[in-house]
């Protein structure tokens, strides 16, 4: 009888233990539920927007819409650092800058010491075209002070949609002299491609040796560099440097379209992976085949080599098309989609990663170069600036001195053992092994 009321006890202990633990984990399963639900926390958002709209103490000329921007600037970005909430114009400038043209002056700026300082006019431009020099201090847009304001905002008031007038007041620090210049905006187009000097000739260097700068992976880099490769082999070019260095990268389609002019027709390229396998493609050179029959190629980069320069770099090392030399590249290896938005704007969001042909991540790896050739910090900063408009002409004359002084090293590199390359293959020939 005793071990029954016991037994009978224990069992009612046990109903109840596990109703109060079914009701503690349900109680923290909704507490959960909440802390992810999407109506609590737009609630929570809600009230945050109110409270700062109405409190904040600067806040009398606070706007909705620029509090609600600056929310979705803030959650983006602390996702990583290529996801990015992009506001009408900025959506705009995105735009401008991969179509490879826009409406502007063609005036190249920097932030220096408290002004905004012409680095240089671009070549046939409104800006040069009206005598505005390297050095000019912009002070004044359309009659409106641009001393504290941010280099990007007076990007924003010089550019605009041609045949608009806008009017620039120029300090020339040589002088002295304030001058108003009334200028009429026209399309600038921006060129991906370019020679050893930064301009669009091309000529053939010593035994050959052909260069081409790809400065950037817009819509036209592909056709651009097309017309570079015909022009160098029109010329009787036999190897190809390749320069990527200082590349931020660009559009995927122009990566791709840039490796097939090496590569056979059908050649795997690239891959991308994402969580939603809607975002994964295989890409595959669809050419006309290999431009340059085989001819060497060698290309350059650097740390600043990032994204579309790293799938190009990655693809040719892969399938030994190209010798890789220089520096470890960034390793920017993700997607990043655009979503336009119904005011305007945009998402950019991060949605999947590249691979190269042999399955190689280049996120957060980057590319490592088949011959290492690092350089001093004075000579890749005299490098960047030679490569810029204006080149080594808008330092100055002491400076630009000790730039020259620092040479480049890796074109050197790339230039010898291209050198190197071809006077084997000529040794190698029967005919030339039958006449020793």
């Amino acid at each position: 009888m005793k071990r029954r009321l016991i037994f009978g006890l224990v069992t009612v202990l046990l109903v109840l233990n596990l109703a109060v633990g079914a009701k503690i984990y349900l109680s923290s399963a909704h507490a959960s539920d909440d802390k992810d639900s999407p109506d609590a926390n737009l609630e929570i958002f809600a009230d945050v927007l109110q409270k700062v709209r109405t409190s904040y103490v600067d806040g009398t000329n606070l706007t909705y819409h620029a509090l609600v921007q600056s929310a979705l600037k803030g959650m983006v970005g602390s996702l990583d650092p290529h996801s990015e909430f992009m506001d009408a114009d900025d959506y705009q400038q995105l735009q401008d800058d991969t179509e490879g043209q826009f409406g502007g002056l063609g005036l190249v700026v920097k932030s220096e010491g408290g002004f905004v300082t012409v680095v240089a006019p671009m070549d046939d431009s409104p800006g040069l075209r009206a005598g505005i020099l390297s050095g000019d201090r912009i002070v004044k847009v359309d009659g409106k002070s641009v001393e504290k304001m941010h280099l990007e905002d007076v990007v924003k008031q010089l550019r605009g949609k041609p045949d608009t007038q806008v009017t620039v007041t120029i300090q020339r620090p040589s002088s002295g002299a304030v001058k108003d210049y009334p200028l009429t905006r026209a399309i600038i187009n921006m060129e991906m491609v370019k020679d050893i000097n930064g301009r669009k000739e091309f000529p053939l260097g010593a035994d050959n040796i052909g260069y081409v700068r790809i400065a950037e992976f817009g819509d036209n880099t592909g056709d651009e560099l097309e017309a570079a490769l015909q022009k160098l082999k029109g010329q009787g070019m036999k190897a190809l440097i390749l320069d990527l260095r200082f590349n931020p990268g660009g559009l995927l389609d122009e990566a791709v379209n840039v490796c097939q002019k090496f590569l056979p027709r059908g050649q795997l390229v690239v891959t991308t992976e994402g969580r939603d396998h809607a975002e994964d493609s295989v890409r595959r050179a669809e050419g006309h085949g290999d431009e340059l029959k085989g001819m060497p190629v060698v290309v350059l980069v650097n740390f600043e080599s990032a994204s579309a320069a790293e799938i190009v770099t990655g693809c040719l090392q892969d399938l030994h098309r190209g010798i890789v030399l220089g520096e470890k590249t960034f390793g920017k290896g993700s997607v990043q989609s655009i979503f336009p938005l119904d005011d305007g704007s945009a998402l950019k969001l991060t949605v999947a990663k590249y691979y190269t042909p042999s399955h190689k991540v280049i996120h957060e790896h980057g590319i490592t170069p088949d011959i290492f050739v690092p350089m001093t910090d004075q000579a890749e900063a005299a490098l960047l600036i030679s490569q810029s408009p204006g080149g080594l002409s808008t330092v100055d004359p002491k400076q630009r001195t000790q730039m020259k002084k620092a040479g480049d090293i890796q074109l050197e590199r790339a230039d010898d053992l291209l050198k190197g390359i071809l006077l084997y293959g000529e040794l190698s020939t029967p005919q030339k092994i039958a006449e020793k």
